[in-house]
């Protein structure tokens, strides 16, 4: 394997990771938004639909581009949760334990993406660098959000 393939198999894996933990991420806010109660229901049930809406159609773009430099995107829930690195929040946690787990969410996938987006630089592979750049901007948005409901 030559060092550019060995590099690119390198984006290839980061990505996959990246798509494994956005499942997740997608599933927390789906559970989230079906069971959120109290005071701030109307708030985040649609908070957490735009979130995860959002970041429904950004994976498939992401899986779209593992495929396009080569690679196999993962599936089934089962092998994305294993990979994710994401636990699970129990069903009838409060409405500050779904933001504060969702905000540590957020943040694995912050890493993730900056391992993909130093990987991509490395390869010069500047689509998904870019795309990268993108998903860092939008997962910081949704970190900014759920930081300022706690405060």
């Amino acid at each position: 394997m030559s060092q550019e393939d060995k590099m690119n198999q390198q984006v290839i894996d980061a990505l996959r990771q990246v798509v494994a933990s956005t499942y997740a991420l997608i599933g927390q806010l789906h559970l989230c938004h079906w069971n959120v109660r109290g005071k701030s229901f109307f708030t985040l049930h649609d908070a957490f639909q735009a979130q995860y809406t959002e970041l429904f159609t950004a994976v498939d773009e992401i899986a779209e581009r593992i495929r396009a430099i080569g690679g196999l995107a993962p599936g089934g829930l089962g092998n994305l949760a294993k990979m994710a690195g994401i636990p699970e929040l129990a069903e009838d946690a409060t409405a500050e334990q779904m933001v504060t787990h969702l905000l540590k969410a957020h943040q694995k996938v912050l890493d993730d993406v900056a391992i993909v987006r130093g990987k991509a630089g490395e390869a010069k592979d500047l689509a998904t660098e870019d795309m990268m750049i993108g998903r860092k901007q939008a997962h910081q948005k949704a970190v900014w959000m759920l930081t300022s409901y706690l405060d």
